[in-house]
């Protein structure tokens, strides 16, 4: 399923890392910032969540918040969060819920063999639950100014 500008975001719940359940409906009235990563502790998803993190406040101040997602475990989150003090929760979708609800569940290729894996994709909610921006094509060294411009 192809999600689309203009129309509502899928409602979502999912677990962080610290096992609490977040929905989207908890950030009514914010802007949020949905972004869907492959992996906890490599180098690109390190770079994205890295830059988000150094530009966290200025987000804050525009009115954004920033929710990352993979399917990693509560417990590799929290250790990411940890290792880069990261200051917004990641959401462990496991089970790829969340993921299937988004289309950010894709085959993916290297080296000549498929596999599913995770389209690196940024979802802008706004205050009332509508997808504002489909962020595709993400540089992870300058995520915030994507968001932003």
């Amino acid at each position: 399923m192809k999600l689309e500008i203009g129309k509502p975001a899928p409602q979502f719940e999912s677990k962080d890392e610290n096992g609490n359940i977040i929905k989207l409906s908890d950030f009514k009235g914010s802007k949020l910032v949905l972004y869907f990563y492959p992996k906890d502790d490599t180098p690109g998803c390190t770079a994205e969540a890295c830059n988000l993190r150094d530009n966290y406040e200025m987000l804050l101040k525009k009115g954004y918040k920033i929710l990352g997602i993979s399917s990693d475990s509560e417990k590799a989150h929290k250790k990411f969060i940890e290792k880069y003090q990261l200051p917004f929760p990641l959401l462990a979708d496991t089970e790829k819920t969340v993921h299937e609800q988004f289309g950010t569940w894709v085959e993916k290729s290297m080296y000549g063999k498929k596999y599913m894996g995770t389209a690196r994709t940024t979802f802008i909610i706004n205050e009332n639950g509508i997808l504002e921006e489909i962020i595709e094509k993400v540089d992870t060294k300058e995520h915030t100014a994507q968001i932003l411009k």
